[in-house]
């Protein structure tokens, strides 16, 4: 896993400073702190921070071979069998790792080689005969790339977007509309930017930037699908999913440092330690973070699966009222990012660091075989939709409107989420499922200069675009389609990724392997969603290897507390939002509104802390960023 940065220009081949790409490169280093480099030549410079995991002697970057060079972030798990045929078509190799397969791979089958490659990566090839810059990133968004176009006519990419600020012409202003994904969402997706006129590569798209043409939209080169079904029974379905879980995992266990894994005891990472402990021929290290609150605590569940597979387990009481690391995650995530479960994901990831390298996560299961509460809300709700008269539905709409709000409720006996729900359009009501905070919440907290700017653009309308052109049979293929595509690249991977690579940890995410996605995508919704339960087959596959108390048990996560935060040691910090200057000088917020949200939270009049929290993070990126 490394760092890369890099610039190119499309027009004239200006020269360009090396010491402008060591900044960018400079600013990654914790991506990277076993070596770095950097290479230029007119019209084009690349950088590289390497974290060694594979010839760790060798392979350093960017690396040469003739007209080509390549700076490269990631892991390609199948490089020895590409390297074989690659070799038996007369290519001659000098490295024993990944890196150089894609020099050889491009010579050999130019964009088409990317539909090749089994992993996750981000890279940056130049072709000097072609007067060419290929930017590239994996199937499913694992490993990200930033880019924008500089006022002198150069593109500069970046692995992170502080990578990118390092250069000096990249403007910095903030992004009104994304502020308003963000609110929508507690993450910036993947088709937006704090910071205006930067873009993300999006996942599964390369960017071929060519001397003498204008730069072009990325192209998409794989693409999620749910417009077949797999015939079968479910004894052959789930014989064959364990055969891709098994592959999957075995194909992450190639390193040349030391390697273990996440454990929560929750099913998705016990899974991955199971068929870990299969394969090795030695204890697998594990580790575990707990907390001292039973109903938040899964250190007993984690020890279940680590005496069961007999792995070398390290666990750790943290303090879930710990607030110093805040500040450590605004300058991780760059833009704001409002999961706090990322502070437990940061710290799992440093006790993970004190011993290996490498961690498998057991991450994308729920997205690909319909694992989340709400994804099986949505499933139940399409069918009622279906069987309830459009009058009776907006009798239920107007009594929601109405009903009280019970936030503190489980969701079936929330009468207001469920009535307005079932009211709503599906897609629409998935959107909101999903979203962090409401359109009408945020219009409230948006000043009328905001209103005005943002023209009507409202964050709901482009999850809903992408669950209604998703390439797929009923609502529940819809809903993962957009979790897959929007949520999992834009939230999930983005914590993941961020928080192990803060501590120079390579998270490995087998369950996203891309064999092992399209297989679940295919599966009929019975064997995903079945009565109450989520991720049906997946659970019956492991019974085998889990025992029922793992599999089956409610569903948990990282839990942090934030209500409780903003009624005690942020209490203060909370009242101060309104009165931030960093806000005020927006000119986008109305922060009397946001000063009544932390008092009525404050007495307990109301539940605001999700939003408290999103504006919090908010007010301390853009003091970073902008001031």
């Amino acid at each position: 896993m490394c760092g890369i940065a890099g610039l190119f220009h499309p027009g004239t081949p200006k020269p360009v400073d090396p010491l402008r790409i060591q900044r960018m490169v400079d600013a990654l280093a914790h991506r990277g702190p076993d070596g770095e480099g950097v290479w230029t030549a007119p019209g084009v410079g690349l950088g590289h921070r390497r974290l060694s995991i594979i010839d760790v002697a060798g392979s350093p970057q960017p690396m040469q071979d003739g007209a080509l060079t390549v700076t490269y972030n990631g892991e390609v798990y199948n490089f020895a069998e590409l390297r074989a045929e690659l070799e038996a078509r007369g290519a001659r190799f000098r490295t024993s790792g990944d890196t150089e397969v894609l020099l050889h791979g491009w010579r050999a089958w130019g964009p088409d080689m990317l539909a090749r490659l089994h992993g996750m990566f981000a890279f940056a090839l130049h072709d000097d005969d072609r007067q060419a810059l290929f930017l590239a990133r994996d199937r499913l968004g694992v490993k990200p790339l930033h880019y924008a176009e500089l006022s002198d006519g150069a593109v500069a990419f970046a692995s992170e977007l502080k990578g990118l600020l390092a250069h000096p012409l990249v403007r910095r202003a903030p992004d009104l509309r994304a502020v308003e994904d963000y609110l929508a969402w507690g993450y910036v997706p993947d088709d937006a930017c704090i910071v205006a006129g930067v873009r993300k590569l999006p996942a599964g798209h390369f960017l071929l930037l060519e001397r003498g043409k204008p730069v072009p939209n990325p192209r998409r080169w794989w693409q999620v699908s749910f417009a077949d079904r797999a015939k079968g029974s479910a004894d052959d379905l789930a014989h064959e999913l364990i055969d891709h879980l098994r592959t999957a995992v075995r194909s992450r266990l190639v390193a040349d440092v030391p390697l273990g894994a996440f454990l929560s005891g929750g099913v998705d990472s016990s899974a991955v330690v199971a068929l870990m402990a299969e394969a090795s021929g030695k204890a697998v290290k594990t580790c575990t973070i707990g907390f001292d609150e039973a109903g938040h605590d899964e250190r007993a569940y984690a020890d279940v699966v680590a005496q069961r597979f007999h792995t070398d387990h390290h666990a750790r009481v943290v303090d879930p009222n710990d607030l110093q690391l805040v500040d450590t995650l605004v300058e991780a995530f760059d833009e704001p990012f409002a999961d706090a479960s990322a502070l437990a994901t940061y710290q799992v990831s440093a006790l993970a660091r004190e011993t290996v390298t490498v961690a498998l996560s057991g991450d994308g299961a729920d997205e690909a075989f319909a694992g989340y509460r709400r994804q099986r809300f949505q499933h139940a709700e399409e069918r009622l939709r279906a069987l309830m008269p459009a009058s009776l539905r907006r009798i239920g709409g107007r009594l929601g409107a109405i009903y009280p709000k019970a936030d503190w409720a489980p969701r079936p006996l929330r009468a207001k989420t469920t009535l307005l729900a079932l009211a709503a359009d599906g897609d629409e009501a998935y959107a909101r499922a999903v979203g962090v905070t409401t359109p009408e919440t945020r219009a409230a907290l948006f000043s009328a200069e905001a209103r005005a700017q943002l023209g009507g653009y409202r964050a709901e309308d482009a999850w809903i675009a992408t669950m209604r052109a998703a390439p797929a049979r009923d609502p529940l293929d819809r809903a993962q389609y957009a979790d897959l595509t929007r949520w999992l690249p834009g939230g999930m991977l983005t914590k993941v990724d961020r928080t192990s690579m803060a501590v120079s940890l390579e998270a490995r995410e087998p369950l996203l392997d891309h064999r092992l996605v399209e297989f679940a995508t295919t599966l009929p919704t019975s064997m995903r969603v079945r009565g109450a339960q989520g991720k049906w087959l997946m659970k019956r596959a492991l019974e085998p290897y889990l025992p029922r108390e793992i599999l089956y048990r409610p569903k948990m996560g990282f839990v942090t507390p934030v209500s409780a935060w903003f009624r005690a040691s942020l209490t203060a910090d909370a009242a101060a939002l309104a009165r931030s200057k960093t806000l005020a000088e927006t000119g986008w917020f109305d922060l009397s509104h946001l000063a009544r949200l932390a008092e009525d939270h404050r007495t307990g009049r109301a539940e605001h802390g999700r939003t408290l929290w999103q504006f919090l993070m908010l007010e301390r990126s853009l003091k970073r960023l902008f001031a």
